[in-house]
């Protein structure tokens, strides 16, 4: 199979993967609005709207997706993968969107003398939407962690911060309930710092591979390639991209009087065995050094 079928099949996976993703997340954000304007509930209804930025990461994930599968060109010779690294930052910009949102809803709270009915509903209603942004978030992370797609591996990060308002959520129409009218005031405090949290882990992550931060354990390569026969030593590896999609170049050190093609032989069976062993290489460049200690 090529590697231009690989990719289609990659971005198709991906883009099918967004797709149902999105018709929950949209479906859990409109419940979520309609019901909290309903009852008059600012928790259940700024969740919703919080909700609704899922749909809208899946939206530019299927845009980034797809132009991150454009192939190779004489303008972009690696490819067009970082692209959905600029993306995954998108998200994380997002989620820290969604915490300036809870935090203005809380100064609000404070601010305004506001009745939120809590009914039985009340609670079917969030915890319905939260099982299904559970689901939605195991099933992003394992068809990321599958297809190698740091997107959706962020995507379900970006839910996973829906969880956990809706707990909140659920624990200040408890404590609402019972008489406690400011309670949603402190349990959204506390909920955005675990949001801003995710946010943060995301640009760390996006950000060690745009500027080409180590990816691979470099004595495990050393190791790979000393291994194989005519390699006297290895060095300046150098390693670059995603868990997923890795970039590798290395010096290997050669008898002197070896032959241009026997060190190209050589060279061939590194590439081969590292790519065997490590299977998240996409591309290695070998360079043959002849043994200077030789004379």
């Amino acid at each position: 199979m090529g590697s231009d079928t690989l990719k289609k099949d990659y971005s198709e996976n991906v883009r099918n993967v967004l797709i149902l993703t999105l018709i929950l997340n949209f479906g859990v954000a409109l419940a979520k609005i309609l019901y909290g304007l309903f009852t008059n509930s600012i928790a259940i209804t700024s969740d919703g709207f919080h909700s609704s930025f899922d749909g809208v990461s899946n939206i530019v994930g299927l845009i980034g997706i797809w132009i991150a599968s454009h192939p190779p060109d004489e303008k972009h010779p690696y490819g067009h993968k970082k692209y959905e690294t600029l993306f995954t930052i998108i998200i994380a910009i997002m989620i820290f969107a969604t915490c300036f949102q809870i935090l203005r809803k809380v100064y609000l709270s404070f601010l305004e003398d506001h009745t939120t009915i809590v009914t039985e509903t009340s609670f079917i209603i969030m915890f319905f939407t939260m099982g299904i942004n559970v689901f939605v978030m195991l099933y992003e992370s394992r068809k990321g962690k599958q297809l190698g797609s740091q997107f959706l591996v962020a995507d379900a990060l970006h839910t996973k911060s829906d969880i956990f308002v809706s707990i909140a959520v659920i624990i200040s129409l408890i404590f609402t309930r019972i008489g406690y009218s400011r309670a949603d005031v402190i349990v959204g405090i506390i909920i955005t710092f675990f949001i801003a949290r995710i946010g943060y882990k995301i640009i760390k992550e996006a950000s060690d591979i745009l500027v080409d931060t180590v990816c691979m354990d470099n004595s495990a390569i050393e190791f790979v390639v000393n291994s194989i026969e005519g390699v006297k030593s290895c060095h300046d590896i150098r390693t670059r991209g995603s868990v997923h999609s890795v970039y590798l170049d290395l010096h290997a050190l050669v008898g002197r009087g070896l032959t241009t093609e026997k060190a190209h032989e050589i060279a061939d069976r590194i590439e081969t065995e590292i790519k065997k062993e490590f299977p998240s290489v996409v591309d290695i460049i070998v360079h043959i050094e002849p043994d200077s200690s030789e004379h």
